[in-house]
């Protein structure tokens, strides 16, 4: 444990073994692609000890592997027969003696230490039980460190390759028939064809909005509505202070009488000019007495249908000045609405007049309104860092809770597609558009 990587740690262990029992090698491997192979030899002797008495070695912990058992040998009385073709072998040019315990993690032998001698094993059936004792509670912490080390791929084939071996187990078979049925489904999720919907934000607003503006310059007199209240058509909702315009319609009124009474002695002296010219200084302040008389009329500002003030609160702006041209209020009306859908610019392509969709908005959440696509604005506007296309739609049925302004989230039936398509498409279609612009195709 003084050690963080697998290689220094597993050869101070082998070290350790061979130094207290008296060996002349103890190795140490790890299955890998289903054979053991040498990952420490003691004394640091792995950098010494040629590739073929590596493969003697790793053979003879796979014979041990494929008994699941410790091997002994030359085989003492006292033991139960096992195989040991390949330790005949490793002890052919060695002599002595050897012992191979495997290392098991759980029910999976994943390794094994090997211990050679330079005289056969006599030690009693207790030292190797000790010895497997060791190797019990030491492998474990090998292996582990040896599958940190691992890369990622590697790791997860052999856990893809443990749960197949699960799998495949005789005691298993309701799991396997459970995995197949769900596979069987999921492939049918996945690849059956389902209706598609794109959706985006959406706003209701009335079928027809009226922006009443100022009409003259002047100052705000009165408001007598605030926005949600109902309005009837001809209804005052704000008057502008007429004094100015009525000492405007004075002095056109007292100029008119000055050139009406000019012109009447001119017409009794039988003065030609005169006459002309009065009648015409008349004709323009009967003109302009007329447009003051018609800016008068135009100081109550009246609603132009029934409907419902949405925009404009002009209580708290009394008496402050304005402008002709400006906006004072916008009335709606009061059953008559539509609805725009924000869609993004990557799906308005699959976008088509007549489309059903639905509504659900944050005030009514619990109910969702059927709409129809009725108009598809062909201009995009960049809302929040993104392009999107303003859908307008239709609503099928108009309850009585339904307000101009309320906002939701509205979705648009645009065909059936495959699930699998419609949870990866977007992925694919970055993909593809990242291809084209970095490498050009």
């Amino acid at each position: 444990m003084s050690h963080d990587r697998l290689r220094p740690a597993a050869t101070a262990l082998a070290s350790e073994l061979a130094t207290r029992l008296g060996c002349e090698w103890v190795a140490i491997g790890f299955v890998e692609d289903r054979f053991c192979r040498v990952v420490a030899l003691s004394h640091g002797g792995i950098g010494e000890g040629g590739s073929d008495t590596l493969k003697v070695f790793g053979a003879a912990m796979d014979e041990a592997l494929d008994q699941a058992a410790t091997v002994v040998f030359p085989q003492p009385p006292d033991r139960p027969p096992r195989i040991v073709l390949a330790h005949d072998e490793l002890l052919r040019t060695r002599g002595g003696g050897v012992c191979t315990i495997p290392i098991a993690v759980g029910h999976e032998l994943v390794g094994a230490v090997l211990f050679q001698f330079s005289e056969p094993v006599s030690s009693p059936a207790a030292d190797i039980a000790d010895w497997e004792h060791a190797v019990a509670l030491l492998g474990p912490v090998l292996y582990f460190m040896r599958d940190r080390e691992r890369p990622l791929r590697r790791r997860m084939g052999d856990r893809f390759r443990q749960l197949r071996a699960r799998l495949r187990a005789p005691d298993n078979v309701r799991w396997r028939v459970g995995l197949s049925a769900a596979g069987v489904v999921l492939a049918g999720l996945l690849f059956a064809p389902v209706e598609y919907r794109i959706g985006g934000n959406a706003r209701v607003e009335g079928e027809i909005q009226r922006v009443l503006v100022a009409p003259v310059d002047g100052f705000l007199k009165q408001s007598l509505v605030r926005p949600g209240d109902r309005v009837k058509v001809g209804q005052v909702l704000a008057e502008l202070a007429e004094q100015d315009l009525q000492l405007e319609h004075n002095r056109w009124a007292s100029e008119l009488a000055q050139h009406e009474n000019a012109y009447a002695a001119a017409m009794a002296r039988a003065d030609r000019t005169q006459l002309v010219i009065s009648q015409a200084r008349a004709d323009e302040a009967r003109a302009q007495l007329a447009l003051v008389d018609e800016q008068l009329g135009r100081t109550r500002i009246e609603a132009p249908f029934d409907g419902v003030v949405i925009r404009g609160d002009l209580s708290q702006s009394l008496g402050s000045p304005v402008q002709r041209g400006d906006v004072l209020l916008t009335v709606a009306p009061r059953e008559r609405f539509r609805v725009i859908v924000e869609v993004d610019e990557r799906d308005i392509g699959r976008v088509r007049l007549g489309q059903p969709g639905s509504l659900a908005l944050s005030a009514l959440p619990w109910d969702t309104l059927a709409v129809t696509v009725a108009r598809i604005t062909p201009m995009a506007t960049a809302v929040e860092g993104r392009n999107v296309f303003e859908v307008e739609a239709r609503l099928d049925a108009q309850p009585d809770t339904l307000r101009p302004g309320l906002r939701g989230v509205a979705r648009i039936a645009v065909g059936r597609e495959p699930l699998l398509w419609a949870w990866t498409h977007r992925l694919v279609e970055w993909l593809r558009l990242g291809a084209w612009s970095w490498l050009g195709v």
